[in-house]
């Protein structure tokens, strides 16, 4: 008859033990790295990025927007539908 507890040796319990802190070290180790990259990313402040993108805004045309930049000629207009070259067609 089967008994309901295995004995287990100890050497498993502790390679266990090991291979679960080697794999929190690990992980532990790419944070960390992750965190050194992040780091050493170049920031700028806040009120120079927006100060830049209001300069890109103003300065940059919104074909989007005609209520700002007025109607758009179609031909300046990168939304409007392009009109097909008809110099030759095969059939």
């Amino acid at each position: 008859m089967p008994t309901a507890y295995e004995i287990r040796a100890v050497g498993d319990v502790k390679n266990k033990k090991q291979s679960m802190a080697e794999l929190k070290l690990r992980r532990l180790n790419e944070l960390n790295s992750r965190l050194k990259e992040d780091l050493e990313r170049p920031r700028i402040r806040v009120s120079e990025a927006s100060m830049s993108l209001i300069q890109h805004c103003q300065n940059t045309k919104d074909f989007m927007v005609p209520s700002i930049w007025g109607s758009v000629d179609k031909r300046e207009d990168p939304y409007a539908p392009q009109q097909p070259n008809t110099c030759c067609s095969v059939m």
